[in-house]
Formats: C-alpha cells, sequence, structure tokens
C-alpha cells in the first residue's frame, strides 16, 4: 500500500512539458521529487489505511513508547518548570529569564520530543532519510532552542536554597570548573560536535545503531550533547568576541556537514545496506540515501547560514558593544 501510493503521489509530482513528453531528470530534481512524494505519502497513507480498515498506520507510524525518553523529557519539563516558577516567585515574574527566553525552551523541548517520540523515530527505522530529519530536528532546532532558554540556570532554581549553595559550591570546584571550561571553548566544542557526527556516520557505527537499541541510544545521546555544547559554547555568553567566533564556527561547521551531505547524495554505492524495507515507500536503498544526504546537505545549510547571519547581525548591533556584554541567552 505505501508503494502504490507514492509511486502515484511522486507521478503526479512530475508533470509532463507543453510536448507531452517527460523533461528530463537530474539527480537533484529527481530527489526533490522523493522528497515531495516521500512527503505527501506520510500524509496519505494513514488516511488510507484507516479507510481500507487496516489496522490503523500499522507499524510505519507508531509512536515510540520508550519509558527511558519519556522519563527524561518529563524530568527535564518538570526540572524546568519548578526552577521558573521559583524564579520567578522570587524575583518577580519575568525577571531573571524573560518569558520568551522560558518559551524558546519550551520549544526546543517540544521539538525534541517530536523527533525521539513520534513516529519519525519509527520510521527513521525504515528510511535513512527519516532518520536525517530525526537527527537534523535534534541538532539544529532542539538543541540551540534550549540552549538559549538558559536551562543550566533555571534547573538551579529547581532546587531548595541549601540544595542550590551546595550545587554552586561543587560546579565552582576546579575539579569542574576547568574540565567544563575546556569543553565550552568554542573550537573545543567544535572538534567535539564534528568528530560524533563524522564518526556516527561511519557505515559500522552507523549501522551498528541500527542493529542495537543500546548503541542506538548513545548515538543520539551523543548527537544531542555534542549539539548542546557546541551551541552553549557560541551563544552562552553574549560578547563581541564570541559573537565574531560564532560566525565562523557555525559557517564552518555548514561546510564540513555540507561535504558529508553531498557525499552521500552523489555516492553510487549504499553506505547502510542494513536499511532494506525502503521499496514500501517508493524509493530503492540509494534513492532513500541520497535523500538523506540532500537534506543534511541543503536545508540544514541554510539553517547554519541562517544562524551565521543572525549571529553576525548581532556582532554588528550596538548590544554587541562591550557595556552590553552580559545581557541575553548566557547560561548564567
Amino acid at each position: 500500500m505505501p508503494a502504490l501510493l507514492a509511486g502515484k503521489l511522486q507521478h503526479a509530482v512530475h508533470l509532463p512539458s507543453d510536448s507531452g513528453e517527460m523533461p528530463p531528470s537530474t539527480p537533484i530534481k529527481r530527489l526533490t521529487r522523493h522528497a515531495v512524494g516521500l512527503a505527501l505519502n506520510a500524509i496519505a497513507v494513514p488516511a488510507a489505511l484507516a479507510h481500507a480498515g487496516e489496522d490503523h498506520a500499522g507499524s510505519h507510524f507508531a509512536w515510540n513508547p520508550d519509558p527511558w525518553i519519556i522519563a527524561s523529557l518529563l524530568l527535564t519539563t518538570i526540572l524546568y518548570v519548578a526552577g521558573i516558577r521559583r524564579l520567578w516567585r522570587n524575583a518577580g515574574n519575568g525577571a531573571g529569564v524573560p518569558r520568551r527566553t522560558a518559551a524558546m525552551f519550551a520549544a526546543g523541548l517540544a521539538v525534541l520530543a517530536i523527533s525521539l517520540v513520534s513516529p519519525i523515530d519509527t520510521i527513521s527505522g525504515e528510511l535513512f532519510s527519516m532518520h536525517m530529519v530525526q537527527h537534523e530536528l535534534m541538532m539544529l532546532v532542539a538543541a540551540p532552542l534550549m540552549v538559549l532558554g538558559r536551562p543550566l540556570a533555571v534547573f538551579l532554581w529547581a532546587f531548595p536554597a541549601d540544595w542550590r549553595k551546595r550545587i554552586g559550591r561543587l560546579v565552582r570546584a576546579r575539579a569542574v570548573q576547568g574540565p567544563w571550561q575546556l569543553l565550552n571553548l568554542p573550537s573545543v566544542a567544535w572538534l567535539v560536535h564534528a568528530a560524533a557526527l563524522w564518526a556516527w556516520h561511519f557505515p559500522s557505527l552507523f549501522q551498528a545503531g541500527l542493529a542495537s537499541d543500546g548503541v542506538h541510544a548513545a548515538q543520539h545521546a551523543s548527537f544531542l550533547l555534542s549539539s548542546l555544547l557546541f551551541w552553549s559554547s557560541l551563544l552562552g555568553r553574549q560578547t563581541a568576541l564570541r559573537y565574531g567566533a560564532a560566525v565562523i564556527y557555525i559557517l564552518s561547521t555548514a561546510i564540513h556537514t555540507g561535504i558529508l551531505g553531498a557525499l552521500l547524495t552523489f555516492s553510487t554505492r549504499i553506505w547502510y545496506p542494513a536499511y532494506t524495507n525502503t521499496a514500501a515507500w517508493g524509493l530503492t536503498a540509494l534513492e532513500d540515501q541520497q535523500l538523506g544526504g540532500l537534506i543534511m546537505w541543503v536545508p540544514a545549510g541554510f539553517v547554519f547560514v541562517f544562524a551565521g547571519l543572525a549571529v553576525a547581525f548581532k556582532l554588528l548591533s550596538p548590544q554587541a558593544a562591550p557595556g552590553h556584554a552580559g545581557a541575553g541567552a548566557g547560561q548564567g
């Protein structure tokens, strides 16, 4: 059923020319048609299956009820809500952490939940391209929004005053401050982020993640944590120096991730043969891989470029002057 619908939908977006002949197709155009067809397929299949009396959308569109993921999301939500309530109760509504900042964290956490719990996670086990959508949502949308929400400062306020003092003494200890300051250097965070991205896309490691829930969890944890570290190192302290470094590191990340995406897009061999069910979605395994590379290359590249331009605009604005250095989205 999915393959039949996919074929019809992809044919619908491949229109003939005025002469009645189908226009010549470049690889990028063909992958774009597949992307449109896949998106329409994802919308049409559940309705078609329900209309046909099948068990909803079957396993294709099942949600992921992983208790560890749900518990982690709930714990994060509880800590942030408790922290923001105590902070605003003591300092006034919107004080310390403005409502807009809290809203950004909530949006980031919602995107993270969608990427890990919704059918995106289920389909990513069948399609490499959807797996790339999942990873980009985690690393390029959820992570920076959560960083801009100042979670560390808010989490601290979730605890009573005496606990906050103890935690404060602990994090100020040299054994903690030294490694944290090292990791929070933009150059180090950039390297950690790049190493995690490239290492996990080696075929042996990526396929190990598909074969083992534990390895898959480690992959997602490393992607999320390295992305949080990357964005925190660039957005955590709003100074002119940090803004200048952020532009360089963001755009250089766009370049190296674009290279990886291009390698996947133009490869003529299958990197991840574990994806064996792509035909059900109207794609060959190679087309699915190329579509995933295109997602990593083009849409993700636009996000990085947009972020770099936004930071550059901040750098050139009056608020980037030394007198305004402490304002905004720092991690406190």
